[in-house]
């Protein structure tokens, strides 16, 4: 069926030729939505919506079989809890034990999820229709209350939700009939539907506290969960999406270290293991029976200067430490290439807002110099590295051997992988960070760059960014939306204590006999959705 004609299904012939010509021009998923928005449509998003692309698969999948699978962090920290979960292990488990409303796909277009339809009108007050014959794992049915729980705990700062930022834009959440949910917010979002197809705002039972259990609506059931060790699932019979999950059980284990991941998956122990260093792919190539999966995102390791302590408190420290990126050779011989050259903004060049005005910072070690002499710091300067912020410790080496031709002594502190996001991430004066795609320029900004975000890595604070992040979200003028994520990342690029050299794509390595992986740029492992998409070969 053509683009038009599923889009004439959806909306109405008139309405249809309206959009195909919007998307001619260059329009994409929000703005299909922001005109369907401003024209009061009931959305069900029947998966055609402007021309996403699905992709049947040739074989037909077999069910049964048990898979082990390896991500690349463990830690006692490891939740269950997804308003607390916060590194690629808790994603993937959290995506076979929960739903949300919605879940994105290959476009990271928001397909229904448990939410099978919704109504706007102006994008500030949505109504959500909840699928009906969802139950819990325990037995219990889907409710509205159940919806209206698990939204509403992100605003309580009791619960300390890594999402609390994106949450408090949501001013109510009440049942408003038997099966459906009124959601209002403080001001209008035409992406709504993608934040709460994210993680974090997967529904749980209403009153849940005590999340051991992993009770969710997901495709599997926990058997168990020891955190930092393993987690076992085991299909849940009663899901449902009909035919799914495929397999009997997956063990998920957390190796941080990535050649012990690499070898566990060559040797036999691992099916499917997560962030494989790209000097690691010929010899997963090279041996029969494995194969390599990539998905390019907007993936980046970022160098932090803390703002508020530290030698980043001046602002030509930071600007000195920018210049010191030698971006290509970063790409080259740290990446192999699988990366695109980022300059010091978190959009990358996927994303329909990235900047492409905005001038590539260089590598200029006089510029540097210059800066560094200006800020006054001397002596050694201490830089926090990891194997848990991939090519964190490369990238340093790197700016330690341009750092030496200026005088500066970068002191590159190797730490393990475990406890790095607790310990080290956010508390070293000087260090790295690694952030996982995001679905959306605004969710990207509001967990990290709005000044008061939990996130907001160097502790960057501008109530100007924060004015303009507010607006975009209802701009529905896409020349004026665009100019105003032009001027934010312009901001950061300037003003920021961030430096991000690289754009890096997601490498997994993976058992040939393994099926149905398909790229979804949130991240490796299919976006961590992998669990209810793959199966074994006979």
């Amino acid at each position: 069926m053509s683009d038009r004609n599923k889009l004439a299904q959806l909306v109405g012939p008139g309405d249809s030729l309206r959009m195909m010509d919007a998307l001619r021009r260059g329009a994409t998923r929000r703005d299909i939505l922001a005109m369907l928005v401003a024209g009061g449509m009931q959305a069900t998003l029947a998966g055609g919506l402007a021309g996403v692309a699905v992709s049947a698969h040739a074989q037909t999948p077999r069910r049964g079989g048990k898979i082990r699978v390896a991500g690349a962090t463990a830690a006692v920290t490891d939740t269950l809890d997804p308003a607390k979960q916060s590194n690629q292990t808790d994603y993937s488990r959290g995506t076979m034990l929960y739903n949300g409303l919605f879940a994105l796909d290959g476009s990271l277009t928001p397909q229904p999820a448990l939410a099978e339809s919704f109504n706007t009108k102006d994008a500030k007050t949505w109504v959500f229709t909840l699928r009906k014959g969802v139950t819990f794992h325990d037995g219990k049915a889907l409710a509205p209350a159940d919806v209206v729980f698990s939204l509403l705990r992100h605003k309580d700062p009791a619960t300390a939700s890594k999402a609390k930022v994106l949450a408090d834009q949501i001013e109510s959440v009440k049942a408003s009939g038997p099966n459906e949910v009124t959601v209002v917010l403080t001001a209008p979002n035409a992406d709504l539907p993608v934040i709460l197809g994210t993680f974090h705002f997967h529904i749980v039972k209403e009153g849940t506290t005590d999340f051991a259990a992993g009770i969710g609506t997901g495709p599997y059931k926990l058997k168990e969960f020891k955190p930092g060790v393993r987690s076992v699932m085991v299909r849940n019979e009663g899901y449902w999406k009909p035919g799914k999950p495929y397999l009997d059980e997956i063990e998920f284990v957390g190796i941080g270290d990535e050649g012990a991941r690499v070898n566990a998956l060559l040797s036999g122990g691992m099916d499917l293991v997560a962030s494989v260093n790209p000097r690691s792919v010929a010899r997963v190539k090279d041996t029969p029976g494995y194969g390599i999966f990539v998905t390019q995102s907007g993936q980046y390791s970022d160098l932090i200067m803390r703002k508020d302590m530290g030698p980043g408190s001046n602002p030509d420290f930071i600007l000195a430490m920018k210049h010191l990126f030698d971006r290509e050779q970063m790409k080259k011989s740290v990446a192999l290439d699988h990366a695109v050259l980022a300059n010091d903004q978190p959009i990358d060049p996927t994303n329909r807002f990235y900047f492409a005005g905005l001038p590539q910072r260089t590598f200029d070690l006089d510029k540097a110099k210059f800066h560094l002499q200006k800020s006054g710091v001397t002596g050694k300067v201490p830089v926090v590295t990891s194997p848990a912020a991939m090519y964190s410790t490369e990238f340093a080496l790197v700016m330690q051997q341009a750092a030496q031709r200026i005088g500066l002594d970068l002191d590159v502190k190797r730490m393990p992988a475990d406890g790095y996001w607790s310990n080290h991430w956010l508390n070293s004066p000087v260090g790295f960070g690694n952030v996982n795609p995001r679905p959306s320029a605004d969710t990207l900004l509001t967990q990290f760059f709005k000044s008061d975000a939990a996130w907001n890595e160097s502790r960057w604070k501008s109530d100007k960014f924060d004015q303009l992040l507010l607006a975009s979200r209802a701009e529905t003028d896409l020349a004026k939306r665009k100019q105003m994520y032009a001027d934010m990342q312009t901001m950061i690029h300037q003003e920021a204590g961030i430096g991000i050299p690289l754009f890096l794509a997601s490498i997994d390595g993976h058992s040939s006999k393994l099926k149905g992986l398909s790229p979804i740029p949130l991240g490796g492992l299919m976006g961590y959705s992998f669990a209810e998409n793959v199966w074994l070969e006979a």
